[in-house]
């Protein structure tokens, strides 16, 4: 077994280079056709999800075979060579095979035990066999895994360790409240009609909301979605809608869930502040307070004033058409500077904005708590409160994650988004509007590192060595097996051989005479053979036992051409394809 993977995951690599490493179905089947075209590289499939692209082959040079996977998957992602290496991780032969298994029961997510990955490695093994790229090594190691994982989740309770990235997107948006009491009621809209989507929405259902809207670019299969979602029997509402009309839908709803296949942004931080501004969800219209507008462009986005007695007249609204030249200027060059200083894409938890309890003491010229006016403000004040509010959030994410002030904000998030998508749908400046909360890819890979680990997950890991142990022992042992096939062929060639000269010399043996001739003469030689092929299938399952092989054949002399057929015969079985124990 010469196995080699060559990727990068949430764990090697930063959000940012993830979705720029994102394989589209196009390009995932062209890299597996130049990967097989490669010279080291006999059989291969890709594993790419949101979270991870790896490709797997089976190699015949370790060195030559990572540097030509390594140049496939920059030269197919767009990520520059130079650029992707520092995130890529390899791993070979069993080293290969455990990564796979841990992958396959959910030990290498980003939420530890969920079981989605399962259905993900079915997908890059039905790629595989589809491209006819999977050998006997790629479909023995999927099926194995496959069946690992399963093992995992059923022998075990990983599944308490963590939950799926659905549920644990919804966990992070209640902040702290029970996600049924938190969803029971609202309005949800799901974008995308894929499995993630389709995951998304019934989790959606079954917690209790008390409406879907699904939009998908192909009206069929999210009119599909809605009919199965009104068929589950939790008394949701389920309507298609087409993608034209998800800004409107925006307005109405109070939770967003998107995972497309796009490659672009599916919603802006325009059409969020817009949907903000001028929708009446619950939980935003206070006493006291109305949504206020600073201008469709703003890194801050919407904000609410006081009103009442006392408080200062509101300045005449500000549109896109009215906004001052200044104004612009300042936005723009604010959003260069979040953009250079990786604010846009940062790390952290999920994003609310709120602000720290001395603001005023920091030197913000506005004081930022979600509420307060920006309208008016002069251009150098704007400014000063975005590089105020940059140094703020960046100090709050070297403090615990979620402080009782951020806890208490939740309360008056007026939209929910849940962004799944790799590369991402929704646009990461909207964590800057006022009354919206965005959890997504990289939000859930930072709160998931501060779930706890159930004891469960250490009884995984030894199901996870033993399996890997039984596979290499399988593996070693399979690759002998074609020389002993060789071996007992020839055996029974010589056999035929002296029955044939035997028929020659007596040629008075009756047939009952010549049968027990010929049966006497096989019995000596499958005795004599017995012991030493079954302690060399024995020795050849052992680590360092691949030698044993090439000893047998050049004992006995055996042409390695015969045992190359009887290995492309073996591969060729269509029994191996059609095994009922594997698993699909």
């Amino acid at each position: 077994m010469s196995l080699l993977v060559v990727g990068l995951s949430h764990r090697s690599a930063p959000v940012s280079v993830l979705e720029r490493a994102s394989l589209s179905a196009d390009a995932k089947t062209k890299l597996l056709h130049d990967t097989l075209a490669a010279e080291p590289a006999t059989e291969a499939t890709v594993l790419a999800t949101c979270n991870r692209i790896e490709l797997y082959a089976d190699v015949d040079k370790f060195h030559a075979g990572v540097a030509e996977l390594s140049t496939l998957l920059a030269q197919h992602s767009g990520v520059a060579l130079e650029e992707l290496t520092p995130y890529l991780y390899v791993h070979y032969e069993d080293r290969a095979v455990h990564h796979l298994f841990s992958v396959a029961c959910g030990l290498d997510s980003m939420v530890v035990g969920e079981g989605q990955i399962l259905g993900q490695l079915k997908d890059a093994l039905a790629l595989g066999q589809e491209l006819h790229s999977a050998g006997r090594l790629i479909n023995d190691l999927f099926q194995q895994a496959l069946r690992v994982g399963k093992r995992a989740h059923s022998e075990t309770g990983i599944d308490r360790a963590g939950q799926s990235l659905v549920t644990f997107g919804l966990e992070q948006l209640a902040v702290g409240t029970p996600v049924a009491e938190w969803a029971r009621g609202k309005r949800a809209l799901v974008i995308g009609a894929g499995s993630m989507s389709s995951l998304a929405a019934a989790t959606l259902a079954r917690v209790g909301v008390a409406e879907i809207a699904v939009a998908n670019r192909t009206g069929e299969r999210a009119e599909r979605l809605a009919e199965i979602l009104v068929a589950s029997g939790t008394g949701v509402t389920a309507v298609a809608i087409p993608m034209a009309e998800v800004a409107d839908e925006l307005t109405r709803v109070d939770v967003v869930v998107s995972c497309t296949g796009a490659t672009g942004l599916v919603l802006t931080a325009d059409d969020v502040l817009a949907a903000v501004a001028g929708g009446e969800g619950e939980g935003w219209a206070e006493p006291g307070f109305r949504p206020r507008i600073p201008g469709p462009q703003s890194p801050v986005g919407s904000a609410v004033r006081p009103t009442g007695p006392g408080s200062a007249p509101d300045p005449a609204p500000r549109t896109a058409a009215g906004l001052d030249a200044a104004d612009a200027d300042v936005l723009a060059r604010l959003v260069a500077a979040a953009e250079a200083g990786g604010r846009i894409a940062d790390a952290g938890a999920a994003r609310t904005i709120s602000a720290p309890a001395d603001a005023e003491a920091d030197g913000c010229p506005v004081g930022l708590d979600g509420r307060s006016a920006l309208t008016g403000v002069d251009a150098n004040s704007l400014e000063l409160h975005g590089t105020w509010a940059d140094q703020g959030e960046a100090a709050a994410q070297r403090q615990p994650r979620r402080s009782a002030r951020t806890q208490a904000y939740a309360t008056d998030v007026r939209l929910a988004l849940l962004d799944l998508a790799m590369p991402r749908d929704i646009d990461a400046a909207v964590h800057r509007i006022p009354g919206v909360r965005l959890v997504d890819i990289e939000s859930l890979a930072e709160a998931s590192a501060d779930a706890p680990m159930a004891t469960d997950v250490d009884a995984v890991r030894g199901i996870v060595a033993q399996e890997v142990a039984a596979f290499g022992a399988a593996q070693r042992a399979a690759h002998i097996t074609p020389t002993v096939v060789a071996l007992r062929a020839m055996a029974a060639e010589v056999v035929a051989m002296e029955v044939a000269r035997l028929d020659g010399r007596l040629p008075d043996l009756d047939e009952r005479q010549r049968a027990e001739v010929t049966q006497t003469v096989r019995r000596v030689v499958d005795k004599l053979l017995h012991a030493p092929t079954v302690r060399v299938k024995q020795l050849a399952s052992e680590p360092g036992g691949a030698g044993y092989a090439d000893a047998l054949r050049e004992l006995f002399d055996l042409d390695p051409q015969t045992v190359a057929s009887v290995s492309r015969a073996d591969a060729a079985d269509p029994k191996n394809d059609d095994d009922p124990g594997r698993a699909s």
